[in-house]
């Protein structure tokens, strides 16, 4: 994945709208189109291979439009450029997080201390159930 390409597609690719915004700001919410609303649509998106495309299409599919567009918003800022760099930097990063693909796992044997140390607790668990039980006859 090529962060800084994928950023850059991001921000020029993003269609950018803006409205009244409620939350802090007093008399001037009523006035100023504060809140941003960023939407880009997924086969647009360029820094990702065709796997990590397809492994984000599939994790974000819920939150994708019928026309396959993910569509953010905030209105946590009073100014409208700085709610359109968090709504452009949600993006990035929801993009970037669904796109992250697992590392394959390896598999390793126990070490031999921890062999050592599950019989151990076996041995400890064993004998303290044995002091429970009644004294054998013989």
């Amino acid at each position: 994945m090529n962060l800084e390409r994928l950023r850059a597609s991001i921000e020029t690719g993003a269609e950018l709208d803006f409205a009244r915004s409620g939350g802090p700001g007093g008399q001037n919410v009523n006035k100023v189109n504060s809140k941003a609303i960023a939407r880009i649509r997924l086969d647009q998106v360029e820094g990702l291979s065709a796997t990590e495309a397809a492994q984000a299409a599939l994790r974000l599919a819920s939150r994708l439009t019928t026309a396959g567009e993910l569509i953010v918003q905030a209105d946590e800022e009073r100014d409208q450029g700085r709610n359109r760099e968090a709504a452009v930097a949600r993006l990035v990063a929801l993009v970037a997080g669904a796109a992250r693909l697992a590392k394959p796992r390896r598999a390793t044997k126990p070490t031999r201390g921890s062999k050592e140390r599950r019989l151990a607790s076996k041995r400890v668990r064993g004998s303290s159930k044995e002091l429970r039980r009644k004294p054998s006859e013989g």
